[in-house]
């Protein structure tokens, strides 16, 4: 939306840098992080209120997730808000790929909704069948495949793209819609798995997102694809204001969760992560973060390790 401030320039002043998309990348990372900070609070402690018991725990699952037992969850929401701002404010509104991918990833967020609640609601861990979530999400990324091979150029629709060889183009033909959904869903699976595995997938999803927000931003721009042997996409550049917001609004989740109470599922996976640091350690007096004793500690290991390899080191060798 604030691109259209750009319209009020003469080419000289503020409102010109709305044009850029790095600029606009900035603001809409900066409002989703302060989305976060603002209303991730409020927002988890309502979540808290309102399930009560929580989301019941799978019995075949890993023994370290029993001790998630009864803390809440849709903390996405306050992610999912916050992408959603930043990218409403920031972005171009008038760019389909940036409605493809935003409305991509609230189709998405609605399944796991659903399935979310339905859990809370029933207290079972079994919440929407698989069949129910597999079908909604390949309709969900065959609409987001048939958008997408509308917008590409003429010379690029249908045509798959191989990152490592430049100038390969493969035509699917017929075959790329059911391509492009395979990948879409195998994608939300993987993030699903992800979560699953550690309950906090934020932070490989923004690893991911800021390498996708650099192949996208050279894409969309013709001269560093041009320079780089690419297939220029047009507008697929501004994804990276999306990208961007995505990044805040995790950074914002990660920050707010860093400062809940003791009783939230956040603070108890850092709690398990400072015990196995603390055990970790040496001595009691190795816990300061000063950067003397942090010296002194590593000093310490220093002597020790190098201690331990002279005397592995046969005499023989020495001479």
């Amino acid at each position: 939306m604030f691109y259209w401030l750009a319209s009020l320039s003469d080419g000289g002043d503020f409102f010109n840098l709305f044009r850029y998309i790095t600029f606009r990348a900035g603001g809409a990372f900066f409002t989703a992080l302060i989305f976060g900070f603002i209303f991730g609070r409020p927002l988890i402690d309502l979540l808290r209120r309102k399930q009560k018991k929580g989301q019941p725990i799978r019995d075949d699952g890993p023994q370290n997730h029993f001790a998630k037992a009864g803390t809440p969850t849709m903390g996405g929401l306050l992610i999912l808000a916050a992408l959603t701002v930043g990218t409403l404010l920031w972005a171009r509104l008038d760019n389909g790929y940036v409605w493809i991918v935003l409305l991509v990833t609230l189709g998405f967020a609605l399944i796991g909704f659903a399935d979310d609640y339905a859990k809370v609601t029933k207290q079972h861990h079994a919440g929407l069948s698989g069949r129910v979530r597999m079908l909604i999400g390949l309709a969900i990324a065959a609409a987001a495949a048939t958008a997408a091979s509308f917008l590409h150029p003429e010379a690029l629709s249908n045509q798959l793209a191989l990152p490592l060889l430049k100038n390969t183009l493969i035509n699917l033909g017929i075959f790329y819609i059911p391509f492009a959904m395979v990948v879409i869903v195998g994608a939300a699976n993987a993030v699903n798995l992800t979560d699953g595995l550690d309950g906090l997938a934020i932070m490989p999803v923004m690893i991911a997102a800021a390498t996708f927000a650099i192949i996208s931003y050279m894409v969309g721009n013709a001269n560093f694809a041009n320079y780089l042997g690419l297939h220029p996409v047009p507008g697929t550049g501004e994804l990276a204001v999306f990208v961007a917001a995505l990044i805040g609004g995790g950074l914002g989740f990660c920050g707010i969760t860093h400062r809940l109470p003791p009783s939230s599922w956040a603070i108890r996976a850092r709690s398990l992560w400072a015990a196995r640091s603390v055990r970790s350690r040496s001595s009691p007096s190795t816990r300061s973060c000063s950067p003397s004793s942090a010296a002194s500690s590593w000093s310490r290991r220093s002597r020790s390790s190098f201690r331990s390899f002279t005397s592995s080191v046969p005499a023989s060798a020495s001479s």
